[in-house]
């Protein structure tokens, strides 16, 4: 019955739209962690996060909402066993005269346009770790604060050390961070590395030119190493052997001729492939075709790329208005579904995206969803097309596809494959 109401997508191929929920009238969802059957999601204008009851996938029901500190956005979390960590730094879209124009945001350096501005530091930045043990209950447990704009993404998933983007005073962008977890309540930062030129503090000078952003989107992190996304400055691979003082194995960038916004890595250990994928990040494709890359990484020190991921062609997206393009992939943590074959991934305005890469030369979409637009814009930039632009996916263990988008809220759905 409840089906009825669901917001019938614009394009379905081997995927079914079965649960939708408006988050509580917060539409805007980034980052999204689906645990214990709950569905964490951080919001980009919201302020803060949501945790949807996904335990009745057909009925998802908005169960607490946990406002950010004044000023502070909370787009990025993790959670792991009773531990949820939640970024905060500077809500860089409240800030009307400086990053509403996306091109601001995307194509300089963050760092130096906010200590520009010479502004009281008024915002919380870092990182706070919440006890979950009842799920829709969060409780503030620890907190690590930063001198600086504040952290971007997290990757956690047990064990002794997390991993994050830091944005921390004298430093051009965000940089790749280690922290201690020994103690949930009291965690450290314990080691950084960044790529020459941004450390500014230290009379490092840039060398990549204007309307260009380098700056670590995040890493993941498989045994000793960190594979490290770093939009217009490409991929690094990162020995991680000492937390204290990362090490390059290698950095790889194809930026140019090819746009940047290098994004979001997934490897593949079993295979010794590497899956990266760039960020479309300006609209009707002003930045470029963007692509998700296969590698291989027998050589860490030699990448090698040898495939990439179909475009999706089955409508005009180019000119659908807003982002045409990679953004995130499913990330295959402890306890979601975990493949190295079968890639979800998010497309902006063309919606949801599965991938075979049983041959890693002939990448095969194998199912697709774009979500209905959606009706309430809670993106508060001026001039912002009413389209989907499905921007996290999350797999749960058995197989359900959950999806957030910049407006138009959670989307549930079953794979058919």
């Amino acid at each position: 019955m409840a089906q009825n109401h669901l917001p019938a997508p614009d394009y379905a191929r081997n995927m079914k739209l079965i649960g939708h929920s408006d988050i509580g009238g917060r539409g805007d969802g980034l980052q999204l962690m689906v645990h214990r059957g709950h569905a964490y999601v951080a919001h980009p204008w919201s302020q803060g996060f949501s945790i949807i009851d996904v335990r009745d996938p057909a009925h998802p029901k908005t169960v607490n909402y946990v406002q950010a500190p004044a000023n502070t956005w909370n787009i990025h979390l993790q959670t792991h066993g009773d531990l949820l960590l939640v970024i905060n730094a500077l809500d860089l879209f409240a800030d009307v005269d400086t990053f509403t124009d996306e091109k601001a945001y995307y194509t300089q350096s963050v760092g130096e346009t906010v200590a520009a501005k010479k502004r009281e530091r008024a915002w919380t930045a870092g990182m706070t770790v919440f006890d979950i043990s009842v799920p829709d209950r969060p409780r503030k447990i620890g907190q690590l604060d930063v001198e600086g704009v504040g952290f971007h993404r997290l990757w956690y998933v047990g064990g002794r050390y997390a991993y994050a983007s830091a944005l921390l005073d004298g430093f051009s962008d965000y940089i790749f961070v280690t922290i201690d977890m020994a103690d949930p309540t009291k965690p450290e930062l314990v080691g950084r590395w960044w790529l020459p030129g941004m450390n500014r503090a230290a009379g490092e000078e840039p060398d990549w030119g204007e309307g260009r952003r380098y700056a670590l989107h995040h890493a993941l992190v498989h045994g000793n190493t960190a594979y490290a996304c770093w939009r217009d400055g490409g991929l690094t691979l990162l020995d991680i052997t000492d937390h204290a003082a990362p090490k390059l194995i290698k950095h790889h960038n194809w930026s140019p001729p090819y746009g940047g916004g290098t994004h979001s890595p997934l490897p593949l250990p079993g295979r010794d492939l590497l899956v990266v994928a760039d960020e479309a990040v300006l609209d009707n494709e002003e930045d470029g075709r963007k692509h998700t890359w296969v590698f291989d990484i027998r050589v860490p020190e030699n990448p090698i790329s040898i495939s990439t991921f179909p475009i999706p062609n089955e409508a005009d997206y180019a000119s659908k208005g807003g982002h045409f393009g990679p953004h995130n992939l499913h990330e295959n943590r402890p306890d979601s579904f975990q493949s190295e074959t079968l890639i979800f991934a998010t497309w902006q305005n063309a919606g949801i995206r599965a991938f075979d890469i049983s041959d890693p030369y002939y990448p095969v979409e194998t199912g697709a969803l774009v979500p209905a637009g959606p009706t309430v814009m809670t993106d508060r930039r001026p001039g912002r097309p009413q389209v989907i632009q499905s921007a996290d996916v999350f797999v749960d263990a058995n197989g359900l596809i959950y999806a957030t988008d910049y407006n138009a809220g959670l989307e549930i759905i079953e794979y058919g494959g």
